[in-house]
């Protein structure tokens, strides 16, 4: 019979590394390199080192992303990440970031993070990251998942595929019709 604490405990299978694999360093990560071909209109560059890249982060639930911000705009947009909470470290530049909590208070809190300093933004609340610097800005992001989802609001409820009928949106952001029409032909980027 299996108790019921050894019942909750689920394993995952590792993967070996080959006989040739054996003898190379398996120190480190790696998988997270320069960037800095920033994607409009946001002008930010994200390269990710997660298990599905790189097996030597698979069942150690996270993920590593370095984020390259472009002078005075780069911007992560508000999104938010399902399954992690995320720890950011700036390692260059001056970065304006938040976090908004959750209903009924909707409370926004924010600081403006210099080389060295690290943020938490916890799981699932909607967060950002702006580059009000003058030159590029570089900040690594741990999140605490190696699945850990993201969902970029604007995208989703602008972006949907299908669209979500304007008039349900006109309604909810207490918008013009035509506004909302405006919006849901702007957006250019994929909801993953």
């Amino acid at each position: 019979m299996v108790s019921p604490l050894h019942a909750l405990v689920m394993t995952k299978k590792r993967r070996e590394p080959a006989e040739s694999e054996r003898h190379k360093e398996h120190d480190g990560a790696g998988g997270v390199e320069n960037g800095l071909k920033y994607i409009k209109p946001s002008r930010i560059h994200g390269h990710s080192s997660q298990c599905s890249t790189n097996t030597r982060l698979n069942t150690l639930c996270i993920s590593l992303v370095r984020i390259d911000y472009a002078p005075y705009g780069g911007l992560n947009p508000p999104h938010t990440h399902p399954r992690a909470t995320k720890i950011l470290v700036v390692v260059e530049g001056t970065l304006y970031v938040g976090f908004v909590t959750s209903n009924p208070e909707n409370r926004l809190f924010t600081k403006v993070l210099y080389p060295g300093d690290v943020f938490v933004f916890p799981v699932g609340l909607i967060h950002f990251q702006f580059n009000i610097g003058h030159t590029n800005a570089v900040a690594f992001a741990g999140l605490s998942s190696q699945n850990p989802g993201v969902i970029t609001i604007a995208n989703a409820v602008f972006g949907s595929d299908p669209a979500i009928n304007p008039d349900v949106l006109a309604k909810a952001f207490q918008l013009d019709k035509n506004i909302v029409k405006q919006l849901q032909s702007r957006f250019w980027w994929d909801n993953n």
